[in-house]
């Protein structure tokens, strides 16, 4: 057994220039944004510099990242994908951009979950949709009844993020299948972001949008920057059902030219080799969130933290703590990072999301943080 993959060390990570690492003093701890403290597997490492060996440095060529994508997702979930069901593109947010910006118009309705991945807001409002809100149920699922009579008034699209941002909620075979009948049955375009789709919890089943009834009419976007920690190489895949495809050949042709070559190599890697890693890592993962569970009852009893089966992230109530804004005062007091609930919704300002995928040590120091803010 070697070590952790979650086992870097605070010197090693210092040396990032990344966001997570730069946009705080050196004394702040960061949990915030979703970039993981990883190494990159030894498999992409070497295609890239390979890459970087051959001056390959020029344009993307082929459906490598596509077949990849598809072989995994059969081996994976059993989904069987075709290969015209699947496009290579950008990153996820400007994938689906592009499906949003064929199947809405401006002033068009867009249906989201808060709290929700606050670039969902951006990507609705920034382009003139208008969002309209159905919020999770308090036990983190969808509210089937309350998203029925939203897509009763026949908006353009849904956009579903699953597994979910922040809460880690998989959904169910069950519940993506009815959500898929009520956008057939309303003429709702279904989109879904599954960039999450690999990191859930040993023993979770992930259900794709596309394998259910109705899903035929989705358009899934996903992606390999997430779980394999390549959001600096981007690319992604636009995925439509079997009966998508009119969609799919509508969609702008820049979208369709906006991966790099490099990041078709990078993810195309992770596909093929790094299977079994991503499955250690997400039992890391799962064991981070017990234990971030086990301190939060022991230091900090007045928070609510249910763990979610999916994501590295933590959605963590802080309402009994006393504090104004909890995210500012861990940051200002505690000298530890995390994204303020607000982002994801007005109605979650106590909220603040947890970047789980850290070292064990690091948990336990941002809780360590946590309760010296009140002390």
């Amino acid at each position: 057994m070697g070590m952790p993959i979650l086992s870097l060390t605070e010197a090693e990570l210092r040396n990032r220039t990344s966001l997570k690492w730069r946009t705080y003093d050196p004394d702040v701890l960061p949990l915030w944004v979703a970039e993981m403290d990883v190494a990159m597997h030894p498999a992409v490492a070497d295609a890239v510099a390979a890459a970087a060996r051959n001056g390959d440095t020029g344009y993307p060529h082929g459906r490598d990242y596509a077949e990849a994508f598809a072989a995994m997702a059969q081996a994976t979930w059993g989904l069987e994908l075709a290969p015209p069901q699947i496009r290579q593109s950008g990153d996820v947010m400007n994938g689906i951009l592009a499906v949003l910006s064929v199947t809405s118009a401006p002033g068009d309705a867009v249906v989201i979950n808060p709290p929700i991945y606050p670039p969902f807001r951006q990507v609705i409002s920034g382009y003139g949709r208008r969002i309209v809100e159905v919020p999770l149920t308090d036990g983190a699922r969808l509210d089937l009844p309350a998203l029925e009579a939203a897509l009763a008034d026949r908006p353009a699209a849904y956009l579903l993020c699953s597994p979910h941002n922040p809460h880690g909620t998989v959904h169910t075979a069950e519940e993506l299948a009815t959500v898929a009948g009520l956008c057939a049955e309303y003429g709702v375009q279904l989109v879904v972001d599954e960039i999450h789709a690999r990191l859930v919890d040993p023993g979770v089943r992930f259900v794709s949008a596309l394998s259910v009834p109705g899903g035929e009419n989705a358009i899934v976007v996903t992606s390999a920057g997430k779980a394999w920690n390549l959001a600096a190489f981007k690319a992604g895949l636009i995925i439509g059902g079997a009966d998508a495809g009119s969609v799919l050949r509508r969609l702008p042709p820049l979208a369709l030219q906006a991966m790099g070559h490099w990041a078709a190599i990078a993810h195309t890697a992770a596909m093929r080799h790094a299977q079994e890693w991503v499955d250690e890592v997400s039992s890391e993962i799962a064991a981070n969130k017990r234990l971030l569970a086990r301190l939060l009852e022991e230091h900090l009893p007045g928070t609510v933290y249910r763990p979610g089966e999916g994501t590295y992230l933590a959605w963590v109530d802080c309402s009994a703590l006393g504090l104004d804004d909890p995210a500012r005062a861990f940051l200002e007091r505690g000298r530890v990072a995390f994204s303020p609930g607000v982002n994801f919704s007005s109605d979650h300002r106590q909220w603040v999301r947890i970047n789980l995928a850290t070292s064990p040590e690091f948990v336990t120091e941002a809780v360590r943080r946590m309760a010296a803010t009140l002390g």
